[in-house]
C-alpha cells in the first residue's frame, strides 16, 4: 500500500509506527509544516518526510489526515484537485463529520471516518469506523490498517460521539479504576510500585478473559465469588456506595458535553 500520512503529529506517528512494524506499506510519506522534527523517520525503508502535502497526495493511494480539526477544512481544499477514483481518505479528525468533508471534496471521493485512542501507539487503540456509501467497499482497507494498530468496529457515523465517550474517553476512565485499585492495595500495606503493577495486570487480565473467551463479564464475576467471601463482600459494598451508577453517570455527562460542544 502507498500510504500518505497528512499531519504526522503524536498521533500521526503512532500509526506511521504501527504499519512500518507491521511491514503494511510499500511507500509511506509523512507530511509535516516542520520537517526537521520528524527527520529521523526517514531512516525507515520506503519512508520519505515532506511538507508537501500534494506531492504525498500525488504519489499515494491511501491518504491519513491527521491535523488539527480547524487544518482540515484548509487541507481538503489544497488537495481536493488531486484526488481520483483509486484514492481513499482516512479521517481521523474527531467531530468532523463526513457530510462537512464532502462539501469540500465531494461525495464521489471514498471518504473513512475513523476514532482510535491513546493506545494506539502500543498497538492496543479500539479504532471505530464508519465510511461514506462511496467510502463502504473500502472499509476493509481501513479495517486492515487499523486492525494491525489494535482493534477496529465498522459502526454508523451518527453513535461516532458515543464511540468517542466508550473509547478515547474510555481510556481515561479505565486509567482512573486502576488508579483507584492502586491506592486501595497501598492502604492494604503494598508500595505504590507493587500495587500499580498488580493493579494494570490484572486489568487485563480481566479484559483477556472476555476477549479470548467471549463470556459475559457476569459469568467470569461468578467464578470468582463464593458464598459469605470476601469477593462478594466487595462487589456489594461497592455497588452500595454507587459503583455502576456512577460510571454509567460519567459516560451519559461525557456524551452530553461532546453533544453540547459540538454544536457550539
Amino acid at each position: 500500500m502507498k500510504i500518505a500520512i497528512l499531519g504526522a503529529g503524536n498521533l500521526g506517528l503512532s500509526i506511521a509506527r504501527g504499519l512500518i512494524t507491521n511491514n503494511s506499506i510499500t511507500k509511506l510519506y509523512l507530511t509535516r509544516r516542520n520537517v526537521e522534527s520528524i527527520a529521523t523517520w526517514s531512516e525507515y525503508a520506503n519512508t520519505q518526510i515532506t511538507d508537501d502535502n500534494k506531492k504525498a497526495v500525488q504519489e499515494s493511494d491511501i491518504i491519513i489526515l491527521a491535523v488539527q480539526p480547524r487544518q482540515l477544512g484548509d487541507l481538503l481544499s489544497e488537495i481536493k484537485e488531486l484526488l481520483h477514483d483509486n484514492h481513499v481518505l482516512i479521517s481521523t479528525i474527531t467531530g468532523y463529520s463526513i457530510a462537512k468533508m464532502e462539501e469540500v471534496v465531494g461525495k464521489d471521493v471514498h471518504i473513512i471516518r475513523s476514532m482510535p485512542n491513546t493506545a494506539i501507539s502500543v498497538g492496543k487503540s479500539m479504532t471505530c469506523l464508519c465510511a461514506n456509501e462511496m467510502g463502504k467497499d473500502r472499509l476493509p482497507v481501513a479495517e486492515a490498517i487499523f486492525n494491525g494498530l489494535g482493534t477496529s468496529i465498522i459502526i454508523e457515523e451518527e453513535h461516532m460521539r458515543a464511540a468517542t465517550v466508550i473509547c478515547a474517553s474510555g481510556i481515561a476512565f479505565w486509567m482512573r479504576l486502576i488508579r483507584a485499585t492502586t491506592q486501595g492495595g497501598v492502604q492494604l500495606g503494598f508500595d505504590a510500585e507493587e500495587a500499580m503493577k498488580m493493579s494494570m495486570y490484572t486489568a487485563m487480565g480481566a479484559a483477556s478473559l472476555l476477549i479470548e473467551t467471549g463470556a459475559h463479564p457476569e459469568e467470569e464475576i461468578d467464578k470468582v465469588t463464593t458464598p459469605k467471601g470476601c469477593t462478594i463482600e466487595g462487589l456489594n459494598e461497592m455497588e452500595h456506595q454507587g459503583l455502576s451508577s456512577s460510571l454509567i453517570q460519567g459516560i451519559v455527562a461525557s456524551f452530553n458535553k461532546i453533544n453540547e460542544i459540538a454544536q457550539d
